[in-house]
C-alpha cells in the first residue's frame, strides 16, 4: 500500500537541510515496516497496537502515522511486500521449456508451501476482514495476488494448448480451477483456524498429484 503523504507546501522544497519531506524517506519507511513485521509476527495482528509498532520500530507515534494512517494499512503494506516477492519467485517456475507435469507440480508445491504458512493465512484473514469497509484493499490484493498468478498460469497453459498437449477453451478459467484444486483441504481449514500448522510436504505432494491428475483428465489431449 502507498504511504500516506502530507500535503506539499507551495513554494517549499521537499528537502530542508538535506532531509526528506515528511512521509517520503524510504529508509524510515523501511525501518517502520521491518519493526512492524517483527512485532506482528510475534504478537499477532489483534494483540499489536500502533504504540507497540512505534516502540519496536524506534520511531514516534507521530512519525508512524505520517507514513501509515492505521494498523490495517500498515499490516497490508507488509503483506503486499511479502506477497509480491513470493509471487515473483513462484511465477518464475512457469518455464515452458520444461515438461508440463514437472512445472505444474513444482509450481503448485511452492504455492501451497507459502499459502499454508501462518503469516500468509493471517494476511488473508485481515484482508477479508477489512475489504468491506476498505474495498480498495481487497481489490488490490486480488489484482496483485490471485489474478496475477492465474493470468501467468493461463499464459503458460496457452503455450501447451498451442503445442497440442492440452485442449482448453478458456485457459484463464482452467488456471483458476487448478489453483482451487491445489488448495483443496489445505487453505480453508487453516483460514478458519481449524488447523494452525503449515501443511506437511506429504500433504502438499498428495494434493498436487491429485490436482494434476484431475486437471489433465479434464483438459489433456491423451484421453
Amino acid at each position: 500500500m502507498e504511504a500516506v503523504h502530507l500535503p506539499r507546501m507551495q513554494g517549499k522544497e521537499d528537502r530542508r537541510g538535506g532531509r526528506p519531506a515528511a512521509g517520503t524517506d524510504p529508509q524510515k519507511r523501511r525501518q517502520i515496516l521491518e519493526g512492524a513485521g517483527r512485532i506482528f509476527s510475534t504478537a499477532g495482528f489483534d494483540a499489536t497496537s500502533m504504540s507497540d509498532v512505534a516502540r519496536e520500530a524506534r520511531v514516534s507515534k507521530a512519525t508512524l502515522y505520517v507514513y501509515f494512517q492505521d494498523k490495517e494499512h500498515l499490516f497490508t503494506a507488509i503483506c503486499a511486500e511479502r506477497r509480491d516477492r513470493n509471487i515473483t519467485e513462484i511465477l518464475a517456475l512457469l518455464d515452458t521449456a520444461k515438461p508440463l507435469k514437472a512445472v505444474m507440480t513444482e509450481f503448485g508445491t511452492q504455492l501451497m508451501t507459502i499459502m499454508s504458512q501462518p503469516f500468509v493465512v493471517a494476511a488473508h484473514r485481515i484482508v477479508i476482514g477489512v475489504a468491506e469497509r476498505m474495498p480498495e484493499v481487497g481489490t488490490e490484493f486480488f489484482e496483485r495476488g490471485p489474478k496475477r498468478v492465474a493470468t501467468a498460469l493461463s499464459q503458460f497453459l496457452d503455450f501447451h494448448v498451442a503445442e497440442g498437449r492440452l485442449d482448453i477453451a478458456d485457459t484463464y478459467l482452467a488456471a483458476m480451477q487448478f489453483l482451487e484444486l491445489v488448495q483443496a483441504g489445505i487453505v480453508r481449514p487453516r483460514l478458519y483456524g481449524a488447523i494452525t500448522e503449515p501443511a506437511t510436504p506429504e500433504e502438499i505432494e498428495n494434493n498436487i498429484a491429485s490436482a494434476f491428475a484431475m486437471f489433465t483428465a479434464a483438459y489433456g489431449t491423451a484421453k
